[in-house]
């Protein structure tokens, strides 16, 4: 039997950017990227702490360092610049294999979007 678990997970990250004629997406730091384990075109699903919206969308590499968080296309209609949202991504897995799995979960600094700590 195969499971959907957290992989990975951005926590408490602000939106920098909203760009309503890009086609879609969601434009994250590359550094927060790798410290979630995250990769490009990689689904995800956006929790807007501010509106209670809850999307899906796929991941675009953000310049590193760069601290961007851009919504995308009609991502853009469920965030403003300066909400607070939770990024996560997914994994389909073995029932066994996924109770032993440790995930990456990564809490930036709000003003900077700079990983703080990640465990």
């Amino acid at each position: 039997m195969l499971i959907q678990i957290v992989k990975s997970k951005i926590h408490r990250v602000t939106i920098t950017e909203a760009d309503l004629n890009y086609p879609g997406s969601i434009t994250i730091d590359e550094a927060l990227m790798d410290a979630a384990n995250l990769i490009e075109n990689e689904r995800v699903q956006i929790v807007n702490l501010n509106n209670g919206e809850r999307i899906e969308t796929y991941v675009i590499t953000g310049k590193r360092n760069s601290g961007i968080i851009c919504l995308n296309g009609p991502a853009a209609r469920r965030g403003m610049v300066g909400d607070i949202v939770i990024i996560i991504g997914y994994a389909m897995m073995d029932f066994e294999e996924g109770k032993k799995f440790k995930p990456a979960f990564v809490y930036p600094d709000e003003k900077t979007n700079r990983v703080k700590s990640k465990h």
